[in-house]
């Protein structure tokens, strides 16, 4: 199977998300310690949050940031989309995306186990 484009897989979980009804998107991601952390967006953000990632705060997130350099960005890897099994999929379906932790400028922030994992493997 070939791989996709970006705009292909930004297009690919847009299409999906609509098709099947899904109302809520998980961002998923790891902290410091390898422990799963995410918040949850709606179908109507979705857009916005590939093209240009959702802001949270890192400083409640274990080893991630200070209070005064708290701003982070989580932006999704359309690659990684998949509704959830264990809800349900008429009415109410979910889905979640694999997050890359970007500083507000969009540099990949070093804390990120995602980012430290890609660069060694460089």
């Amino acid at each position: 199977m070939a791989k996709r484009s970006k705009e292909e897989s930004k297009e690919y979980v847009l299409k999906m998300a609509k098709e099947h009804d899904v109302k809520f998107i998980k961002m998923w991601f790891t902290d410091i310690l390898g422990f799963l952390k995410s918040f949850a967006i709606t179908r109507e953000e979705l857009e916005t949050a590939l093209e240009d990632g959702m802001g949270f705060d890192g400083s409640s997130i274990e080893g991630f940031a200070r209070i005064d350099e708290s701003d982070m960005v989580a932006m999704p890897d359309p690659d990684t989309f998949q509704l959830l099994p264990w809800r349900p999929r008429e009415h109410r379906a979910v889905a979640r995306m694999f997050c890359d932790i970007l500083k507000p400028g969009g540099e990949p922030f070093e804390g990120d186990p995602r980012y430290v994992l890609k660069w060694n493997l460089k």
